[in-house]
């Protein structure tokens, strides 16, 4: 890795560094505060299409294979099924890839499921035509090694989707009200592709607004107040306030997000 692309990486992971938690909150936390509920990742037939599908779909052929990285339920390989005929997930948590395989069956795809962390697992995944990876890079600190194993499992193209803020973004007034805690505003895709860039992937971003994020998450109320003091650290003593909070930002802008991609040479 030259000296520039180190420096870029280095800024990644330390600003994402910065998101971690006060260790005095952890610490009085009831739940862990990062498990993704599955219920929030499930795939229903419709699938809205968006900028991130129709790049991963323009360079698939009929009955061509995706691999889905950090998958969840299988929303970003599901809406590109057809012309998708292979669909392979990676996922660290097996009950997201028992509903990435039920999603698969009901569209008629042949699916694979591989259970672990990438890159560390990549060794033991095949390629595909299409690479996706949709809203896993804020997760990853050592993001070169994650990028060059996205790449070397393409023959056509990689496709990457995240928010253009950080995702837990949406919750800094709440840090703020809870435990006057103030948050972070970087990274940003910017710095992805500046990376993506230096290691010499032709990395073009596009951005667009996702209309639709505000009722694909649209949880019943009470467990969208479980999964804001899960995250919150908060004990449920406080579920009423935090209920009036919520309702206070509950009228949901589009989503500001970016799609990072690049051709496979």
């Amino acid at each position: 890795m030259n000296t520039q692309t180190q420096l870029l990486a280095d800024q990644w992971a330390a600003d994402l560094a910065d998101w971690a938690l006060p260790r005095e909150i952890l610490d009085q936390a009831p739940e862990v505060p990062w498990k993704h509920s599955v219920a929030m990742f499930t795939v229903g037939a419709e699938i809205p299409d968006s900028i991130s599908h129709q790049r991963a779909r323009e360079v698939l052929e009929p009955g061509g294979s995706i691999l889905d990285i950090g998958s969840g339920g299988g929303r970003a390989s599901m809406a590109i099924t057809p012309p998708a005929g292979t669909l392979i997930a990676v996922d660290h948590q097996q009950e997201m890839l028992d509903e990435f395989l039920k999603a698969a069956e009901a569209r008629g795809a042949i699916a694979h499921a591989y259970l672990g962390d990438w890159p560390d697992i990549a060794d033991l995944v095949p390629e595909a035509d299409v690479v996706v990876c949709h809203h896993v890079a804020y997760n990853v600190a050592q993001i070169v090694p994650f990028l060059e194993a996205l790449n070397a499992h393409a023959r056509n193209r990689v496709v990457l989707e995240l928010p253009m803020t950080h995702p837990m973004s949406n919750m800094n007034s709440l840090w703020k009200k809870f435990w006057d805690l103030d948050r972070p505003t970087t990274p940003t895709p910017f710095q992805l592709q500046d990376i993506a860039l230096a290691l010499g992937f032709n990395a073009i971003l596009d951005t667009w607004e996702d209309e639709t994020w505000g009722a694909r998450v649209d949880l019943p109320e009470a467990e969208r107040i479980r999964q804001a003091r899960i995250r919150l650290c908060l004990t449920e003593d406080r579920d009423a306030e935090l209920a009036a909070a919520l309702l206070a930002q509950k009228d949901a802008k589009p989503r500001s997000v970016a799609t990072l991609w690049w051709d496979v040479n």
